[in-house]
This record gives C-alpha cells, structure tokens and sequence, in this order.
C-alpha cells in the first residue's frame, strides 16, 4: 500500500493547480499493489469541524470529481449549519465486477488508509453503503451512516436527503408559486435518493409522472403509482417494465414537462448543451453537482428556479451529523426539518432582496460561515 500527498489535483487526463483561501487541506492518492485498487480522499476544509463527506465508488471516479465533490460538501455542511467540514473520498472500481469478496476487500483496505486521516469522517455515497461502513470501522476508523444495530441512523431507510428535498421545495413555495399539493414531478435516479423523494411528494398530493433509471425512463401523464414503481425495480433492477406507460429512451426525459425536475443520481446531469430543453418550473437538485455552473444563470433566464445541492439534498448530511453526536432517527429528522426549512428560507429571501441566483446567495452564507470559523483556528496549513 502506497499513500502520497500531492501538491497538484491529479486527474487520469490533466493536472491542474486549484487551491484558494478555502482549501483543499490535503489531497491523498490510495493504491494497492496486489488488487490494483485506487482512491483519492480530499479534505477540502476543516474550520467549521472535522471534514464528513461520502465515499463514492464508480470506474469513472477522477481526482477531479472527488474534489469538486469535497468542496460542495464543504459548502453544504457549514450552510446546514453543523459541526463538520467538507471532504469527500472516491475508489476507482465496479461493484459489480468485483464481486462480494473483491468488494469487501477494497472497502477494507480503503478504511485501513483512511486510519491516517484523522480529520475524514466517511459516510455512504454512489457505489457504498451501510455494510460497508460497518467494514470500514471494524478497521478502527470513525464513520457515518452506520447499520442501526451499531448506532447508525439508518439514513436510506428513513429517505433522509429526500425527505430534506422534500422540506427544501416545501419552504421555496412561497417564492416560486409552485406547491407540492398538485404538482407534476419528473425523477432522474430512482435510487436512494429518488425513492423516498417520490414518496414524500406524493404523499403530499404531488403526481409522479416520470422516472428514469440506468435501463430508460418510464412516463405517465395522469401518474405513476411509487408502490408498484418500487416493486417493479426490486424486482427487476429497473423502472421500464412498469406496466401501461411509455418507455422513453437514452435522455428524453429532459423534454418532459412538469413542475419539478429532480435529477437525483449523476453529475453534470443539465449542461449549457442541454439546458434548454427543459419544459420544469424548478429543478430540485437531488444529486451532487448534477447542474453545471455556467447552466445556473441560464436556468434564470429561462425563468426556472433551480434550488442548489448544497441546499437542497443537505438531509443526508445532517442525518450523518446527528448519528455521529448520539441522536436518534426521531431527532434526525427533526433537525433535518429544521434546518432545511430555515436556509431554504434565508437563501430565497437574499434571492429576492439582493435579486441574486439561489446558488450564488447559498454560497454567500456558506462562505460567511467558513470564513468566521477560520478567526477561531490555529493556522495548520
């Protein structure tokens, strides 16, 4: 096993130097020789607390991506106002191709070199899950999103980031006209973020008419049923055999027209290339980094209002926070209630006072918070 720290962001196809006044802290490379696993951690900043951020496992995972994942979770964490900092870890790897042995014996060697990392506290994110953060302590490592029969607060089971999705369109109401109570929804990702989300709206009278997964996408205009949706994709890994609805193929459902876009599952899901192609009235941004920058300002010309992960999906997060200060699920989702519902709030009033983008006022606040923290703190860097 190999570890070095870089001065440069080292990407499979180009290096480039991004450091600012925020960070990253440090930057590790992981390799080992006898599997051929490698990862990257990033620990983007710690001012506010120890960095918390997700472990993503895909066979496009880039050194480029885990940092613009770190520094997203260093905007969302001080924006929901927890004691965490922001950081992020990939392992480049196919959990299907490694089969059950190969998996829990990458996982075990990644949570062996996150040891040497104090200042990373690893939860669950693409390609991970509960077990495996079972494995990744059982290596002597502090982890979020723990099973519940080690302490964890089971944030898939109870939809914690789309239950937070659900309270973040809740609170934006007010300013974007557009209630839950009859509103028409389109799910990109019906995964552990897409699910819940599509249960927490209908629930709340919203009507499901597209959803998309990895084998195409399924549209209905009168609705979708979530139950049978649910059924459907356990039963066969994917959403196209749900039965009476249209099959849309490769990225049709960015022409469905609806009231919510929620892409819960990629990154860079809407770009400048496709942007104006979506017929929404908001983007609820399930996933993280699923809306390009430069796509932002023109999803306000357009005259739709995208809520911004760092606000939006923050439940998942904050879920995190409390299991690892001792609360319970109860608790859990009460903070997330609060918090979600309170900055979404602040955010849109900035929005509307300062007639700023939801994303560059989220930012504003973020970033206010990060610098304060850094008043209190020895320099270390």
């Amino acid at each position: 096993m190999a570890i070095s720290e870089m001065e440069k962001i080292v990407d499979d196809n180009q290096c480039f130097t991004f450091y600012d006044e925020f960070g990253p802290e440090r930057i590790v490379t992981v390799y080992d020789s006898e599997t051929g696993i490698r990862g990257t951690v990033v620990v983007d900043n710690t001012n506010i607390g120890p960095a918390i951020g997700g472990i993503r496992m895909t066979p496009t995972v880039t050194v480029t991506e885990v940092f613009r994942l770190a520094r997203a979770m260093t905007w969302k964490n001080a924006l929901a106002g927890i004691p965490h900092g922001g950081g992020k870890s990939g392992i480049v790897a196919d959990p299907q191709k490694l089969g059950p042995e190969g998996y829990e014996r990458a996982i075990r060697f990644f949570g062996r070199a996150l040891k040497t990392i104090p200042q990373y506290i690893p939860g669950p994110d693409m390609g991970t899950d509960e077990t495996c953060m079972a494995w990744i302590r059982d290596e002597h490592k502090d982890v979020i999103g723990l099973p519940k029969v080690l302490g964890g607060v089971p944030l898939d089971e109870i939809g914690a980031t789309g239950y937070g999705l659900t309270i973040c369109a809740e609170a934006a109401a007010p300013f974007s006209k557009i209630p839950i109570d009859g509103s028409t929804i389109s799910i990109q990702g019906f995964g552990n973020v897409g699910r819940p989300v599509a249960r927490f709206m209908s629930e709340r009278g919203a009507k499901v008419i597209c959803v998309t997964d990895r084998d195409g996408a399924v549209y209905d205009a009168n609705g979708l049923d979530v139950e049978t949706l649910i059924e459907v994709m356990e039963k066969t890994g994917g959403v196209t055999q749900y039965p009476n609805a249209t099959i849309i193929q490769d990225d049709g459902f960015l022409d469905v027209e609806c009231d919510f876009f929620v892409p819960a599952a990629q990154k860079d899901v809407v770009t400048v290339d496709n942007v104006d192609r979506l017929k929404c009235k908001v983007v609820l941004q399930g996933a993280n980094i699923p809306v390009k920058i430069d796509a932002e300002a023109r999803l306000a010309e357009m005259g739709i209002l995208s809520l911004p992960d760092i606000l939006a999906n923050a439940g998942g997060v904050i879920c995190g926070a409390v299991e690892y200060s001792g609360g319970t699920e109860t608790q859990a989702i009460s903070v997330i209630r609060e918090k979600i519902h309170n900055n979404t709030t602040e955010v849109m009033q900035m929005v509307r006072q300062q007639n700023l983008l939801p994303r560059a006022a989220a930012l504003e606040i973020a970033q206010s918070r990060v610098r304060e923290a850094g008043i209190y703190r020895h320099v270390r860097r």
